[in-house]
């Protein structure tokens, strides 16, 4: 993708090749399991539209993390059959990961990112992943299919150990389940007065972390572009506060951003989320 399109539409003379890019951003504007608001489709260029008005200085980093080379692909197209967007999806993240890119993977739907720990997988036999959600999304299936956004982290956890954060919704059969698999789950609740969860939650992972992150873990009043929003969310400062820390103490080698459905006439959502996007980048390669 080209200047203007491109995360922080980087004029020619700043981005730089595939080859030099320490970062590459894919787009995966899928929405085939939505079970409640619609509109995931099209985050990923609301991102990227957003990003263009993000400064490319970073107060907190005191740097530019452009300077690391951020190459953003064209949107993936995706089938409308989850099971099959599950593969093209791992398809598209191998190739990046095997050329030793940090991946950044803008959705859509929370259904994506099995493919993309698949591929990570693959590379970092020690990996764990790190949820941030208002779901757990721990159902086996639902709505006749395995590859649901509200089985995500089933999925993931097929393929490597993981720690849920900011969960504030499930099924009475979700919370029987992370008792007895001793799950570990930290609880929106128990984060709001706190940041004692911080080390426990980094020593729960292994040293190779991959990231997924659904918007709806901010709380509905910083974030109500998301499908289902939930009351009780998390706020901005302590979760760049545990990013921060995370990425200094663990090998973060990937990340997803998903869920966020553009609301009209509300371009602060579109704005957080691409912001995160940059202060991730920045923690990782200039932090």
């Amino acid at each position: 993708m080209k200047f203007p399109d491109n995360f922080l539409g980087l004029e020619h003379d700043m981005a730089k090749s595939y080859k030099d890019s320490k970062v590459v951003i894919i787009s995966l504007p899928y929405e085939g399991t939505v079970s409640y608001g619609t509109g995931t489709s099209k985050g990923p260029e609301a991102i990227l539209e957003a990003s263009k008005q993000v400064e490319i200085y970073d107060e907190d980093v005191e740097d530019e993390p452009y300077k690391t080379g951020i190459w953003t692909a064209e949107p993936t197209e995706l089938d409308a059959d989850p099971s099959k967007m599950v593969e093209q999806v791992y398809a598209e993240a191998k190739k990046h990961v095997q050329a030793e890119k940090f991946l950044v993977s803008l959705g859509g739907e929370h259904s994506v990112p099995t493919g993309i720990v698949r591929a990570y997988k693959e590379r970092y036999q020690n990996l764990s992943v790190l949820q941030f959600d208002a779901h757990s999304d721990l159902r086996e299936d639902y709505q006749d299919t395995r590859f649901s956004h509200a089985a995500i982290m089933s999925r993931i956890l097929e393929i490597c150990p993981a720690v849920l954060i900011g969960i504030r919704s499930l099924s009475k059969g979700e919370a029987e389940r992370i008792k007895k698999d001793n799950l570990n789950v930290y609880w929106a609740k128990d984060m709001q007065t706190s940041d004692a969860w911080m080390d426990e939650a980094i020593s729960k992972l292994s040293d190779d972390v991959y990231i997924t992150f659904d918007i709806d873990a901010f709380d509905p009043s910083i974030m109500p572009a998301t499908g289902t929003p939930e009351p009780g969310g998390l706020q901005w400062y302590p979760v760049i506060r545990f990013l921060r820390k995370l990425f200094k103490e663990k090998n973060v080698v990937g990340f997803d951003l998903v869920e966020l459905a553009p609301i009209k006439g509300r371009p602060d959502c579109d704005f957080l989320a691409a912001r995160l996007v940059h202060k991730m980048i920045g923690y990782k390669f200039r932090g």
